[in-house]
């Protein structure tokens, strides 16, 4: 791509959107490069990137692109091609999800949209609800705020598949951004009926799946816990309220601050419930309301993570991996108890998620399915099981980054169905007297002490991106060790480990149960290390999880 000629064609071309031609205008030789050195990558996860103009930017050209290339695709392989739209509190993802709409109108898919902001899951779950060929959510998830994105879903309401994503790549790329997109005016598309808006008994149908998968059957609970949630101004708040109120727990306390939605997130830059500043105001809350627990969920809702109270009365936050653990046995040990276990019962988790899940599975009975990382290779397992008549043999899946889906009524992770259960499984151990963390120390003496965590490092630009794949080159290179710790075995998923599609990760397996998985990430321009240590207690597991951590980062320099 002739990076000065792209722009100077945008600079005449783009003009109908009035934030992109002022930005287009200011422009500097520098920002010029970053914004048009690539198409903004399409793949499993769509596209993320920052708003802004140019073809390496989220904007409403680059949005009519993709959604013109998923048009045609959805044509070749669809006689009534239909899809679904929904939308968070991002800024421009109400733009952008009209855009995308009038696109579809234009070349006859027929469209439902939400008319209102909604999770993630919801989209996975009207796209099967309403049998549409695909569906389209306008969001960035966890990013911070000057990202945006469009993920796409399959008929299965299931993140696309790296086959589906080659394909629709294929026709965006013969597409001239400007001379080949048909568009629609929206307010036209509603009113002659080729797009509408998605009616709320799909909504209702959705909550009510939620609600069904308790795993209480008929036991007691005392559910005047006292809850404060946030959430961290996206989509949560009415989904994750109105299902804990039904379900009897309605001593709650929203977040003021974080109540509304805001793509601004002025109270928590990086609104991501796995980062400690994102939960620092909800922390503030529950000190104010002597709360029992804190939720939050991250700006799509489909991510929550939680603080609860120890010993000394100070609130601690659990991690992905604590919190999914804790849900794995709790499910379990009721549908045992209550004779509810499915033949052949199956949990999936994704390669970089604690490994002591997979002994709790083992333990009650289940049978692990390991995955790359991204709820979507979840989702695909509950599509096979499907296909073979064994939906109802999944039990749980969960990855460390605070994703959790215990029903396959959807096929991703979902916030309003694991703020849910944490509520009902925080009830049921405060009930007998026992805390979340009291439950977790029982799970460490019983499958030994285990440290997760995870470090992720930004390399912004096409220099960070150049760098980026030097680096993961580097770990390929003749390494013997990470903290004085022996590497016992090294898992190169780029060939495809496994009957898995070919990714670029590494996991190092080191001596005495510990391990490193390197990968950049796919939605962010950061290149993340996850750190797994084996030990006798916290003391010594975070001593040698510095250690290698140390070791890792010279290949960073």
């Amino acid at each position: 791509m002739d990076i000065k000629k792209e722009y100077e064609r945008w600079l005449v071309n783009a003009t109908a959107d009035a934030d992109v031609a002022a930005e287009l205008k200011t422009m500097d030789d520098t920002k010029i490069e970053d914004a048009f050195y690539r198409d903004l990558a399409f793949g499993t996860g769509g596209l993320r990137g920052v708003i802004g103009a140019g073809t390496n930017r989220m904007n409403v050209y680059t949005v009519a692109k993709a959604s013109q290339g998923l048009a045609d695709y959805l044509k070749k392989n669809f006689t009534e091609p239909s899809v679904t739209i929904g939308y968070d509190s991002r800024i421009k993802s109400d733009v952008f999800a009209k855009v995308a709409a009038g696109v579809f109108a234009a070349n006859c898919v027929k469209v439902n949209i939400w008319p209102v902001l909604m999770p993630v899951p919801t989209v996975s779950f009207a796209t099967r609800y309403l049998h549409t060929s695909a569906g389209v959510m306008v969001t960035a998830s966890h990013n911070p705020s000057k990202y945006n994105g469009y993920k796409v879903y399959g008929a299965d309401g299931c993140q696309i598949t790296t086959e589906a994503a080659a394909e629709i790549l294929a026709e965006i790329e013969k597409l001239d951004i400007f001379a080949d997109v048909k568009t629609g005016d929206f307010e036209a598309g509603m009113a002659n009926g080729s797009i509408q808006y998605i009616p709320d008994e799909v909504y209702t149908a959705f909550v009510e799946q939620v609600k069904s998968q308790s795993v209480l059957f008929g036991e007691e609970v005392n559910k005047d816990v006292a809850i404060v949630y946030s959430p961290l101004n996206g989509a949560g708040l009415k989904p994750v309220t109105r299902t804990l109120k039904e379900m009897g727990y309605s001593n709650i306390t929203v977040v003021k601050e974080q109540e509304q939605p805001d793509g601004n997130f002025l109270t928590c830059p990086y609104p991501n419930p796995e980062i400690k500043e994102a939960m620092a105001l909800g922390m503030e809350y529950a000190k104010k309301c002597n709360a029992d627990l804190l939720l939050a969920t991250d700006p799509d809702c489909d991510r929550v993570g939680i603080a609860v109270k120890n010993k000394a009365g100070e609130y601690e936050l659990l991690t992905g991996n604590q919190t999914g653990m804790l849900l794995l046995d709790y499910i379990c040990s009721q549908r045992v108890k209550h004779g509810k276990m499915p033949a052949d019962p199956v949990m999936v988790k994704t390669i970089v998620t604690m490994d002591m899940g997979e002994q709790i599975a083992t333990h009650y009975g289940l049978r692990t399915i390991n995955v790359l990382t991204g709820f979507k290779f979840i989702g695909e397992q509950i599509g096979k099981l499907e296909e073979h008549g064994k939906a109802d043999s999944y039990v749980f899946g969960f990855e460390e980054s605070y994703g959790y889906l215990t029903g396959s009524y959807v096929r991703d992770k979902d916030g309003v169905d694991g703020a849910y259960m944490i509520c009902e499984m925080f009830s049921y151990y405060a009930t007998k007297g026992i805390s979340l963390l009291d439950k977790l120390d029982e799970l460490y003496k019983t499958y030994g002490y285990c440290l997760n965590t995870l470090h992720s490092y930004e390399f912004d630009g096409s220099a960070g991106f150049a760098k980026m794949q030097n680096i993961m080159q580097a770990f390929r290179g003749d390494i013997k060790e990470f903290g004085g710790k022996k590497i016992v075995k090294l898992l190169d998923y780029a060939t495809g480990l496994g009957g898995l599609p070919k990714s670029d990760v590494l996991k190092f397996l080191l001596e005495d149960n510990c391990s490193i998985v390197v990968r950049p990430s796919g939605t962010e321009p950061k290149l993340k290390t996850y750190i797994s240590v084996s030990a006798e207690n916290k003391e010594a597991a975070e001593k040698v999880e510095r250690e290698i951590c140390k070791s890792a980062e010279e290949f960073l320099k």
